[in-house]
């Protein structure tokens, strides 16, 4: 395999195999919507949750103002704050659909495969063959 056309084509063949696999894909589904929802979040606080807090907060300004100067420069602590609130939903979401939700996906298969045996192996069935025959020969 000293020849680079065939080189090129087994990388391409492997690297098509992989990318192609149900796992990849579902992978890829998965970043793409977990990118979606952590938009949405950071606009629920940004928009809804964080100016309602700045409301109920006897400030004069938004939470976008709130910082502190030392020293002649700003640190921006209500930004901050904002993003550990979108931490935290974050958080509780995954929680939510991946311990709760998944987990009795999980639970609930295991109790199918559980109540319902597999299906006798083609040695079991012929050592059910000989079992039977050994019980009519033993009877007559």
């Amino acid at each position: 395999m000293n020849n680079p056309k065939e080189k090129v084509s087994s990388i391409l063949t492997e690297l098509k195999n992989f990318a192609f696999k149900g796992n990849v894909v579902d992978l890829a589904v998965g970043v793409i919507i977990g990118a979606a929802f952590g938009k949405i979040v950071d606009s629920l606080v940004k928009h809804l949750i964080m100016p309602a807090i700045s409301v109920l907060m006897p400030a004069q300004q938004s939470y976008l103002g709130w910082k502190w100067t030392i020293s002649g420069k700003d640190i921006p602590y209500g930004l901050f704050i904002g993003e550990i609130v979108n931490f935290i939903i974050i958080a509780i979401a995954l929680y939510v659909f991946i311990v709760k939700f998944l987990g009795w996906v999980m639970r609930s298969k295991k109790e199918e495969e559980a109540a319902a045996p597999p299906p006798p192996t083609r040695d079991q069935e012929l050592l059910m063959e000989i079992r039977d025959l050994l019980r009519k020969s033993g009877q007559q």
